[in-house]
C-alpha cells in the first residue's frame, strides 16, 4: 500500500517512514498556537479521543437532539457514497476512528488518513489493522497529492481548528477526481450575533473559528462544485458536494 500511495504524491514529495506513518512534514508544525490546536498534538488526547473526548464534543456542538458519533459515521458514508474499489481520503483524520470505516467500505480500494499530529498518527496505526489503509503526517492546506487522485475526501470537526480552512477547501477539491464527493463537518455560527463579531473571541481563546451558515456552501459552490447540500444542527453544519 505504500507503493501505492507514493504513486499519487507530487513530484518532489519525499515522505519518511516514522512509527507506522509517512512524515512529510519533518520539524515543521502546521498546527497552529492557540489552546485547542495545541491540545491535538498532547499525547493523553488519542487516548480518550474516540470514547470520551469526541462524544462529549459531539454534545457540545450539535446539541442533545443531535447525531452521536455513530450517527456521524452514517452521514458521513451517506454523503461520500464510497465504492469498494475507490480512493478515498480522511482529511485530518485524528486517530483513525473514520478512516477504519472508510477502509471497509472500499476493501479493493486505497485510504489515506492524513494528520499534523503525530500523536494521533501513532494511535491511529496502533489501532488499524486494515490492510488498505496508509496514515500520513501532512499540511491540510498544502496536500501533496495529484491533482484528481481521490474519489471522496472527508474532513469532520476539523476545518475550524485549521488556520486558513478555505486554502484546505480548495486543497479538497483540487485533489478529486470528477464525480469525487466531499463530506465536511465544522462549526456554524447561531444566534443573534454575526460570526464576524464572535469568531474572532472564540477564535483567541480556543483556536476554534465559527463559520457562517453559508461560508461553506458559498465556498464549495464558488469552487465549481455541485449538488451541493447543507444540515444544520445546533453549532455545527454537515456540508457535502460533488466535483464536475
Amino acid at each position: 500500500m505504500t507503493a501505492r500511495v507514493t504513486s499519487l504524491l507530487q513530484e518532489g514529495s519525499e515522505p519518511r517512514e516514522r512509527d507506522g506513518y509517512l512524515d512529510l512534514l519533518g520539524e515543521r508544525d502546521p498546527t497552529g498556537s492557540h489552546p485547542g490546536q495545541r491540545l491535538m498534538l498532547s499525547s493523553a488526547l488519542p487516548v480518550i479521543y474516540e470514547r470520551l473526548w469526541r462524544p462529549l464534543g459531539a454534545r457540545v456542538l450539535m446539541g442533545v437532539g443531535g447525531p452521536d458519533t455513530r450517527g456521524e459515521h452514517e452521514i458521513a458514508m451517506e454523503m461520500l457514497e464510497i465504492g469498494r474499489g475507490e480512493n478515498v481520503l480522511d482529511l485530518a483524520c485524528g486517530p483513525g476512528n473514520f478512516t477504519r470505516s472508510f477502509a471497509s467500505a472500499a476493501p479493493e480500494g486505497l485510504v489515506v488518513g492524513l494528520d499534523a499530529s503525530g500523536t494521533m498518527l501513532r494511535r491511529a496505526v496502533q489501532d488499524t489493522t486494515h490492510e488498505n489503509v496508509v496514515y500520513m503526517r501532512g499540511d491540510a492546506c498544502a496536500l501533496p497529492f495529484v491533482e484528481g487522485c481521490f474519489d471522496a475526501v472527508c474532513c469532520f470537526a476539523a476545518l475550524y481548528l485549521i488556520d486558513r480552512p478555505f486554502e484546505a477547501m480548495k486543497e479538497i477539491v483540487r485533489v478529486l477526481a470528477p464525480g469525487g464527493r466531499v463530506a465536511l463537518l465544522a462549526s456554524c455560527n447561531r444566534g443573534p450575533l454575526p460570526a464576524r463579531l464572535t469568531s474572532p473571541l472564540v477564535h483567541a481563546l480556543t483556536g476554534i473559528r465559527m463559520f457562517e451558515r453559508s461560508d461553506l456552501t458559498d465556498a464549495l459552490s464558488a469552487a465549481g462544485m455541485i449538488e451541493v447540500e447543507q444540515r444544520v444542527t445546533g453549532l455545527a453544519q454537515f456540508a457535502s458536494a460533488r466535483k464536475r
